[in-house]
C-alpha cells in the first residue's frame, strides 16, 4: 500500500512536500548544514524508486538517487568540490571524507524511507570496517526486507565516498565491503 501512495505522489508532484536533511562536510562532520530538497525533486525520486520491480533494481536506483540528491545539495553547499576518496580534494573547502559520506548518505536514505519510498529495503546503522588496526572506513547500508516486510535479508553498503560528487554511489554486499572490496580511489 505504501508504494501505491508513493506512486501517486510521484505522478502528482504538487502533492509531494519539501524535506530537509543535514549534510556533513569538511571531514569528520566538522561542518554541517541543512539542505531543503524541493517537492519536484522528491517527486522525481519517488517516481524512480517506485518503478523498481525488485530489490536489486531498487539498489541500482538508490545508487543513482543518492548521486542526484548530492548534486542538488552541491548547488547549495560547498560539497560540489568533493572528489572521490580523500586525496583528490585535500585542502578544499567542502571536501567530504567517509565519515561525512556515511552520515549524510544514511540521512538521505532515512529521508527516503521516512517518505515511504523504499519498498524492498530498510536503512541500517552506519557500517565500519577496520583494516590493519589504523585504517577505518565508514558507509551507509541497507538490508533487504523479507516478504513479511521485516529485515533479515541480504545487506549492502551504499557508499558515495568512492565516487566523484553527484555520481551514482557504489553498492556492494556488506560482507564483500567489510573484506575490503570497492574501487581504488588512491
Amino acid at each position: 500500500m505504501r508504494w501505491l501512495l508513493v506512486s501517486l505522489v510521484a505522478l502528482a508532484p504538487g502533492l509531494a512536500q519539501p524535506a530537509s536533511v543535514s549534510i556533513c562536510y569538511n571531514y569528520g562532520c566538522l561542518s554541517e548544514e541543512r539542505v531543503e530538497f524541493d517537492a519536484d525533486l522528491l517527486a522525481g525520486v519517488a517516481a524512480s524508486l517506485a518503478g523498481a520491480p525488485d530489490a536489486a533494481a531498487e539498489r541500482t536506483r538508490l545508487a543513482a538517487v543518492v548521486g542526484r540528491l548530492y548534486r542538488f545539495a552541491g548547488r547549495h553547499l560547498p560539497i560540489h568540490a568533493d572528489r572521490a576518496g580523500d586525496y583528490l580534494d585535500e585542502g578544499v573547502y567542502g571536501k567530504m571524507d567517509c565519515i561525512d559520506h556515511a552520515a549524510s548518505t544514511t540521512r538521505l536514505l532515512e529521508l527516503l524511507d521516512g517518505e515511504g519510498m523504499l519498498r524492498f529495503h530498510r536503512v541500517m546503522p552506519q557500517q565500519r570496517r577496520t583494516r590493519f588496526l589504523i585504517f577505518q572506513h565508514f558507509s551507509a547500508a541497507v538490508e533487504e526486507l523479507a516478504a513479511d516486510g521485516e529485515g533479515g535479508g541480504a545487506q549492502y553498503v551504499i557508499d558515495s565516498w568512492f565516487v566523484e560528487h553527484g555520481e551514482a554511489a557504489v553498492v556492494l554486499p556488506l560482507e564483500a565491503w567489510l573484506d575490503g572490496e570497492g574501487p581504488n580511489v588512491q
